[in-house]
Order: structure tokens, then sequence, then C-alpha cells
């Protein structure tokens, strides 16, 4: 993967030590990630970047943030006090960091940096007009300015399900993969569609760029050998119409496997001259639905052992993302196929080189419950009849349950509330003495959402 002359452009605005005093620009600019439009309320995800944010540090989007929420964050669970800078919606209001490029947003960054001497900015994930954003400021400003995420060549390489497999089969070896194929065209897809079938249960077409499973979809291989070369040809087309295909990108055929265990490993990649990366935790994924929809979370409740091959797997894929200038979060998804208590394989089906449903509760209860980490588990909370409530109301409502992490008192944590107005819909963290106490405490959060005001 000769990527040198690629990063060339970039090299001068990466992050390193140095520009740790810097006020730090955070955004959750999500417009790189094909189909995020189809996720009910995801306009307002852009809010999630403030769990990340401190006192002297900003926070950007495009959309006001939710009443009480900022109160919340401040005054309850102790946050920090950081800028919010509203930028004016330059297209679809998803392109934060295009947004911040001009108008009043880029006026005031502009002279943050130029007052501090420096500043760093703190995306989702390494997009181009992150960077771009970044060289902005800086030819503006005449101080520098730094992009704690990789170059855009090198986010790519992560969030491509192709190039990653093929970094997967280079570091790990092929048996960490499932058996996949790629191509371009519809027929060679139908075809290898149809071979898959004659060997698994169930088979799947997958876009290589996108997030929380909005490129897949699934097959029975039954229905598939039954119903011949057409209908597998028919099942493709209709598969690259309703995705948008362009015909710029190859297209997976994967064999979907049959396992309830799919872990996540968090890692920290720091400079590669700033040490080695850091596995911050293993996570049991909850999914739900044939396509296995990513809903939320949990500190792994596997078997050491399982925790530590597939630990062990992530930190050499890390090390060799670091050898190629990666730098700031990233996250491994996988199966484990067979007895996790006995023999098992795991296969590496995904990373995920940006924040996302995993790492940013992770990091927010981090932060707020510090060491050991406690039981819980973070997941989507989405109720019709919430729809409309005022956020505060929602919290009056939780009362003594609300966590607060200066008595480490109460069990639930709310984040990304930007779409409970319309989509009653918000994240929950819930804390529990166990993982079997934190799932049922998740199982108590609807019903107190939904009760009249508590006082």
């Amino acid at each position: 993967m000769e990527l040198e002359p690629r990063l060339a452009p970039y090299r001068e605005l990466a992050w390193d030590e140095g520009s740790r005093d810097w006020p730090v620009l955070h955004l959750e600019d999500l417009s790189g990630m094909p189909f995020m439009t189809r996720i009910p309320g995801v306009e307002k995800y852009q809010h999630r970047a403030r769990v990340r944010a401190r006192t002297g540090d900003f926070v950007a989007a495009t959309t006001a943030v939710t009443p009480g929420y900022e109160e919340y964050c401040r005054e309850r669970l102790g946050l920090g006090a950081p800028e919010f800078v509203m930028a004016e919606p330059v297209g679809h209001p998803l392109a934060v960091a295009r947004a911040c490029q001009q108008g009043a947003a880029f006026h005031r960054l502009t002279a943050v940096a130029r007052a501090a001497g420096g500043l760093t900015v703190h995306p989702y994930m390494g997009i181009e007009d992150a960077w771009s954003l970044a060289r902005k400021i800086a030819d503006a400003s005449k101080v520098p300015v730094r992009v704690l995420a990789p170059p855009p060549p090198v986010t790519w390489l992560a969030n491509d399900k192709a190039l990653f497999s093929e970094l997967v089969a280079s570091v790990l070896g092929e048996k960490f993969l499932v058996e996949t194929y790629r191509a371009r065209d519809a027929e060679t897809l139908a075809t290898k569609l149809l071979a898959l079938a004659r060997r698994h249960e169930r088979v799947g077409l997958k876009r290589t760029r996108s997030a929380s499973s909005m490129g897949n979809e699934v097959h029975t291989t039954a229905a598939v050998r039954a119903s011949g070369p057409a209908a597998a040809r028919a099942l493709v087309d209709a598969f690259l119409k309703r995705t948008e295909w362009q015909g710029d990108e190859d297209i997976l055929v994967v064999a979907w496997l049959e396992t309830d265990v799919a872990p996540s490993a968090q890692l920290w990649i720091p400079p590669i001259s700033s040490g080695p990366p850091r596995l911050k935790g293993i996570y049991e994924q909850i999914l739900t639905g044939p396509a296995k929809v990513f809903v939320g979370s949990r500190p792994s409740t596997l078997p050491a052992r399982v925790n530590e091959v597939f630990g062990r797997a992530c930190l050499r894929l890390g090390a060799a993302l670091q050898s190629l200038g990666y730098v700031g979060c990233c996250s491994f998804d996988a199966l484990v196929l067979g007895d996790c208590h006995g023999d098992f394989d795991v296969r590496i089906n995904e990373c995920n080189g940006r924040w996302g449903g995993t790492s940013t509760p992770m990091f927010l209860v981090d932060r707020l419950c510090g060491a050991p980490r406690p039981a819980y588990v973070a997941m989507d909370h989405i109720d019709p009849e919430i729809a409309g409530t005022p956020f505060p109301v929602v919290l009056s409502r939780v009362g003594e349950h609300l966590y607060d992490p200066s008595a480490c008192t109460g069990r639930y944590i709310f984040y990304n509330a930007g779409p409970l107005e319309d989509k009653g819909k918000l994240d929950v963290i819930a804390l529990g003495a166990t993982p079997d106490d934190a799932q049922r405490a998740l199982a108590d959060v609807g019903p107190l959402l939904r009760a009249s005001s508590r006082g």
C-alpha cells in the first residue's frame, strides 16, 4: 500500500503531542459516510461531539443545541464550559467542517487560533473537509493548526471494507477474514452470489463505505439457489439501485455467518513517536434484525481467552495503521465462530476509523466514572410516545436515578438528545453493579421516560 506520495500534503497539519496545550475544535461531521441521511434525526448527531469537549474548547455545529442539554452537560455531568460555534450550513447540514469554512464561524475560529497561538481540529473522522478547514484556518491566522485524525488516504483505507480486508490479510492472514468476493459489474456479482449460496446458509451484499449496516443486504441462500441466475442478477440490480451505486467502487459479496457473538475492540492510536496503540476496551455489540444493525454496546462479558485473542489481533492491526499515519480513535468489529469456551475462530469484518456508537459512550463513561470502568449498557432509545417532550422534562422524570458524578450515585446518563423533539430518540447509558444489573436498568428506562413528571 504505497501511500507516501498521497500523504505529503497533510504532513504539516498532522497532530502531535506538542499540540496538546492548544484549544480544541470538536466537530461531528458525518457527511463523509454514505446513507447517514437515512438515520432518523441524524442531523442532530453532530452534538455528540459535546461529550469530548472541556472548558476552553469549542464545539461547532450547523443545528441548534437542544434546550436544556448544555446545562445538563455543565451542571449535572460537570463536563466543563466549552464555547458553542454555530455555523451556517453550506449544502447539507451534516457538512459541519465545510460550514465552518465561511462566515462568522470561520472568523471566530481564526481569531481563537490566532489568540492561542495554535488550534487542534478534532473531527468525527479525517475526511478531506476537516483537513481543508484546518488548512484554511492556518492560512488565515498565520499560526499552526493540527488535525487529530488520520489523513484522508489513511482514513479511507481504514473505513473502506475492501481496502481494510487487504490490510487484515497482509497483517493477520486470510484466516481472520470472512469469505468475500468483490467486483464492479452486476453479472460477476450475481455469479459470486450464487457460488457463495452453495456453501453458506446466508449471503450478503455490502457497499464498502457505510456505517450502521446501512449499506448491507442479507439473503437466505435457499431463496438465492431456488431463484437461479436471472433472479440473482435481479437481486444485485435492486441492491445497486437502492444504494445509489455510481459504478466507482467495488461491491462485496460475503458469506453471512451465523453467530450472536460480535465483539468490538476500541483503540486509541497515538502518533507513532508517542508509543504503540492502546487497547481501551473490548465490547459486545448489540445487533438487531437479519442485517445485524448496530443499536448499542456493553463492556465484554466474553471469556478472557476470546478477549485476549481478539485484542492481540487488533493491536497488530492498530500498529499497521499507525505506521501508515493513523492517529486517533479507531475500532475493529469481529464475529466469533464456534465455542467461546473451547475452540473458536475470530473473523474481523470491519474497521471504524472514526468516533462512533461504542467509542463515544465509552469515552463519556470513563470521563465521568473513572477507573475501574463500571458495568453499563449504551443503547439508542427510540419511543414515539416521548417525541416532543422537552429534554428538561425527560430529566425530571428520571429524577434521582440520573447519574451524579460528584457523588457517584444514579444509574442513567443521557447524550445525543437532539433527535428527542422530532423522533423521540436519544442515547442512554444504563449503569449497574453487574452486567445483568445494567441490563435491568436499561429495561426500566422506558417506563421512567414515559412517566409523568416526578418533580
